[in-house]
């Protein structure tokens, strides 16, 4: 909620009004009044793009949005005035990051499309949550995407929600996207994953299948038909079904009713002059089990070699066979293009194979490259596939220079890193890495260049964290001499690196540089500076400076919403860090739970420290733990990091040795 002194202190704002003539502000804390107009601007096309896109004017004479202290979620879309997480909503222009730039204006998007979504028409009861937050999960890249057309914002929107949306909802502990909420404490845990993450990528899938302008004209009609009043889910396919002519209730209602979504496993045939795709469904499980019989209504596309031009079919069985127009014999074939659909493909081998030429000479677009990468990444994760052949297929990569096809393999590599973290071919990942990125680096230099557009900046963080990670020691040492020129009042680092450089500079550093950080961070009054080193400031090689940390989160230099996060600094330092962020979540439990019980950051707490260990010793004792303590709102968050142990524990017997004699077969 809102800090109850907030409305006594005198706060700076900065204002303009849209081309409709409403008044918009954004508040600031007192003398930050510059850092309010990123946000300013935003807001100014986005309140006029959604006029026009729903064809109902925006109802108030106003819109205020106005960033608070300490505030645990990250924005609140009250009517005609939003409160904001400081971090979501203020842009120094000299000390922000593209990164954290492109965070606020998803959040403004979001929190903005919500005065239509939300409140002007207002879901029944929170069984519904998940259309009015997977919606505003969705408009909010469609916003951003019209605001700032060179961000390739779709494309990185496959790297975040509709990952994270797969990864979770593979889960035996998933949910349904529609919950009944039967009491008012397990409203918290339906603010999930789930509710925004695939609720988002379902809406997406609809917008596709059901095409752009009938979409939107069946939502202007929705938000007209009941305008201050409440609506159910069924209310909007009811008007999508007008306008479209589709039978939209029902194959929506196979995405919505039940948890998971289909494995399309998929094999061609040819004659002379087209191919036949041959496609069966099961549901996809995170644990590979094959035992389910349930199966959905899948809008399909394809694209191949000799038609770029997507095909679609309704898939309204368990298997189907389906001539491809346009297709010619020895073509490529891809499943889902754009990875639009909710479903992982498991091609062939011979379709694999057919794909490799064309992921690497670039002739596959990138959303394409990125989606067969992530659909074997899974398949392999789960036991479908196996761990080598996923590295394999990263050897076809050698040419990419996408920032998110190059994020994706990147994070990959560094969840296989973190699963071998105490097993010797550890190290072998860092080389891999180094491999991969250390030549892109060189490529695009560690300044700014005139022609970098936004996702270079991107870019070139990711490679020196990623290079820094994986010990380059070229990267290590141009980042402690970066470091120590930005601390004597040298050349400052610039944003888009710094918070890479800052832990490069911690994973390799001692005291001295621990001390240093800890001095930037009580001499900044920039936010989003101080999550810049709360968040790495635990993640070193040095036991005592870790402990050091943990101790920290919970002093009083650390906000009450962000000690989460600087625990997790110290669960993300491998192995033993993991075990001592435990240990101490374990040991302070009653302080957590009286900070934390019945939110969303309990959940986030939870996952972070529990969910990425790899022994069955350690499952019993977090399953022993929390039998014996318990964890309001966090029930789900617990049984999902106890299945994610489970999981990767199984993955390191099952791909173990395999993955040591790949890379020795490798040389690497």
């Amino acid at each position: 909620g809102i800090n109850a002194e907030w409305p006594s202190r005198p706060g700076d704002y900065v204002e303009a009004r849209d081309k409709n003539n409403v008044l918009i502000r954004v508040y600031t804390p007192v003398g930050k009044k510059a850092q309010g107009e990123f946000a300013l601007d935003v807001a100014i096309k986005t309140l006029p793009f959604y006029n026009d896109y729903f064809e109902i004017p925006y109802p108030l004479p106003k819109m205020d949005l106005i960033a608070i202290p300490d505030f645990a979620a990250g924005a609140m879309e009250n009517w005609g005035l939003v409160t904001y997480r400081e971090t979501a909503l203020l842009v120094d222009p000299e000390n922000t990051s593209s990164n954290t730039k492109q965070w606020v204006a998803l959040v403004v998007g979001h929190e903005l499309a919500h005065q239509w979504f939300g409140n002007l028409v207002t879901m029944q009861w929170w069984t519904h949550l998940w259309l009015n937050e997977g919606f505003a999960s969705w408009i909010e890249y469609l916003c951003v995407d019209f605001c700032f057309p060179d961000w390739n914002i779709w494309i990185q929107y496959i790297n975040m929600d509709f990952k994270r949306a797969l990864q979770l909802d593979a889960l035996d502990n998933s949910h349904p996207i529609e919950v009944p909420v039967g009491h008012p404490d397990e409203v918290d845990e339906i603010f999930d994953a789930i509710s925004y993450c695939k609720g988002n990528s379902v809406i997406r899938m609809l917008h596709n299948w059901l095409g752009a302008e009938a979409f939107r004209k069946g939502l202007a009609a929705y938000l007209k038909k009941h305008q201050y009043k409440n609506a159910v889910t069924e209310d909007l396919w009811e008007s999508l079904e007008a306008t479209s002519g589709k039978p939209v209730n029902k194959v929506m209602s196979t995405w919505t009713s039940k948890m998971g979504y289909p494995m399309l496993t998929a094999h061609i045939t040819e004659s002379a002059d087209n191919i036949t795709l041959n496609i069966k469904q099961q549901k996809f499980c995170a644990n590979g089990d094959d035992s389910s019989d349930a199966s959905w209504l899948v809008p399909i596309t394809v694209i191949t070699q000799s038609n770029s031009t997507p095909q679609t079919y309704l898939l309204d069985g368990r298997q189907a066979e389906i001539v491809l127009e346009g297709s010619r014999a020895g073509d490529w074939v891809k499943i889902n293009p754009q990875q639009i659909g909710l479903f992982r493909v498991n091609y062939s081998e011979e379709m694999l194979d057919r794909l490799l030429p064309a992921i690497k000479n670039g002739a596959l677009p990138a959303a394409d490259r990125l989606g067969v990468q992530e659909d074997l990444f899974a398949l392999a994760k789960a036991g479908y596939s196996s761990t080598a052949n996923l590295l394999t297929l990263m050897g076809a990569y050698v040419n990419e220079r996408n920032y998110v096809v190059l994020s994706s393999i990147n994070g990959n590599l560094a969840e296989l890193g973190s699963l071998f973290s105490h097993l010797p071919c550890h190290t072998q990942f860092k080389a891999m890495r180094r491999k991969i990125f250390s030549k892109i680096l060189t490529e695009i230099g560690w300044e700014k260049r005139e022609t970098d557009g936004h996702t270079d900046a991107l870019l070139r963080n990711m490679l020196v964290g990623t290079l820094g990670k994986s010990d380059d020691e070229q990267v290590v040492e141009k980042c402690h001499e970066l470091f120590q020129q930005h601390i004597s009042g040298g050349a400052q680092i610039a944003a888009d690196i710094r918070g890479s450089v800052y832990r490069t500079v911690r994973q390799r550093g001692q005291e001295q540089e621990f001390n240093q950080l800890l001095e930037l961070f009580k001499k900044t009054d920039l936010h989003e500076e101080r999550d810049r080193v709360q968040r790495i400031l635990g993640s070193g090689p040095n036991a005592d400076l870790r402990a050091k940390t943990l101790d920290f989160a919970l002093s009083d230099a650390v906000r009450s919403n962000d000690t989460p996060f600087v625990i997790s600094s110290v669960a993300s330092a491998g192995h033993e860090g993991r075990e001592e962020a435990w240990n101490f979540v374990k040991n302070k439990y009653p302080i957590f739970l009286e900070r934390y019980a019945g939110g969303f950051l309990f959940q986030r707490l939870v996952q972070s420290v529990c969910a990425d260990f790899t022994d069955m010793d350690k499952y019993k004792d977090v399953e022993k733990f929390f039998s014996e303590n318990k964890a309001p709102s966090a029930e789900r968050a617990v049984k999902q990091s106890l299945e994610s142990i489970k999981l990767r524990s199984s993955w390191l017997e099952r791909d173990g040795e395999a993955v040591a004699q790949w890379f020795k077969d490798q040389g690497l």
